[in-house]
Order: structure tokens, then C-alpha cells, then sequence
């Protein structure tokens, strides 16, 4: 770990361009998402940044006001501060910036998707499981051709299914290349999920 960077985080290094930057739920820390990682792409470098937020002593990305209910000022900072931490994080420990493709869960994948919309230029593509929309800029950005696969859950408590499909469109609208999937799931990540997440990544390498 580096002292210099300002996001508590892992760096593993990988045998290949690619670096799977990995963003965690409500909860959950630098450590959780690694196996996914390499489940995913056992060839990839991965880095692990924990929130900085705390919601009842649980790390999150960024603040909100209630269950689903985004504090949007936050998320904004909380965004491009994440964005300048890759830009960092990139130059300390010598990987490629414009490889870069983020694997987010839940408030990961939502300031994933927020990454997309704010600072495109930071992710390469993105795999967001069970996310939401997590704002709608008033300039669309220019992501024509970026991957990005949306995986959500018929079943979710947390994320109606149009809520995922308005986030597909949003970004499609956008001109990113969308992989919308639902599952017969919930909120959870599956091996269903982990595959299919995996079957996106190695399609975007072949």
C-alpha cells in the first residue's frame, strides 16, 4: 500500500494490461471484492479502494439521504475524488490509466456509473452489479464504444428493474456499448452473476 494515496486500498499486480478496479457495497471494505476479481480475471491486476464514508460505522462510497435517495453533492466529490485516486494510484504503481475497468456492487456500482457520467475518461469500461442510476448529468458524455455490463436482479428489494434498465438507457443514450442482464435473483451477487461478469470480461479481451 502506498502512504501517498488517500483512499485506504490493496494494489495486486497482474499479468496482463488490464486493472480491475474494484468497488464494494454498504459495508464492506478493500478486501471483499478481490476473490470477484480474480474470479473474473485471474490475469488482471486489481485495486481495491475502501469508502471513505461511514453510515452507522459502515464504509460507503458516498452519502445519502435515506434508502435510495442519493446525496448528490457528495457523490459528485466523492466521484472526482475517485477518479483523481485512479489517476494517482496509476502513476505509483506503474499501471496503464486507460486500462482500467471498473467491477462494482451495489454503492460501487452506483459511483462506478457515476465515474462513467462525470469522468469518463478514467474508466475503460465498467461490469455494475445490481446498480441504480446514480444521477443524470445535464451533458451527457461522449462514451461511444465503452463496454458496460449492467447485471441486476428480477427480484431485487433494493433496485426495481426499471431502475437498471433506465441506468442501461442512460448510458446507451450516451453511446456506451450496454450489456443489460437480469437474473431470477435479488440484491446478492450469484455464481451466476460472478460467470457472467467473467463470459463480458474475456469477450472484451478476445
Amino acid at each position: 500500500m502506498s502512504s501517498n494515496l488517500d483512499f485506504q486500498h490493496i494494489f495486486l499486480e497482474g499479468h496482463s494490461p488490464r486493472t480491475l478496479l474494484l468497488l464494494h457495497g454498504t459495508g464492506g471494505n478493500e478486501n471483499d471484492l478481490l476473490p470477484l476479481g480474480l474470479a473474473i480475471d485471474p490475469e488482471a491486476a486489481r485495486i481495491s479502494p475502501r469508502g471513505k464514508v461511514l453510515e452507522n460505522g459502515m464504509p460507503r462510497f458516498f452519502r445519502r439521504l435515506a434508502e435510495g435517495i442519493f446525496d448528490e453533492k457528495d457523490l459528485v466529490r466523492r466521484t472526482h475524488e475517485l477518479a483523481d485516486f485512479i489517476a494517482e494510484a496509476s502513476r505509483a504503481y506503474g499501471f496503464d490509466p486507460r486500462q482500467v475497468v471498473a467491477v462494482g456492487y451495489s454503492n460501487g456500482a452506483n459511483i462506478a456509473g457515476a465515474l462513467l457520467l462525470l469522468r469518463p475518461d478514467s474508466l475503460a469500461g465498467a461490469a455494475l452489479l445490481r446498480p441504480m442510476v446514480p444521477l443524470t448529468p445535464e451533458t451527457l458524455p461522449d462514451l461511444t464504444g465503452v463496454p458496460v455490463l449492467v447485471s441486476a436482479g428480477q427480484h431485487d428489494p433494493l433496485v426495481p428493474p426499471q431502475n437498471a434498465r433506465r441506468l442501461a438507457a442512460l448510458l446507451g443514450d450516451a453511446g456506451a456499448s450496454v450489456t443489460l442482464r437480469f437474473e431470477n435473483s435479488g440484491h446478492a451477487i450469484t455464481d451466476d452473476t460472478v460467470e457472467a461478469a467473467r463470459q463480458w470480461l474475456a469477450e472484451l479481451t478476445a
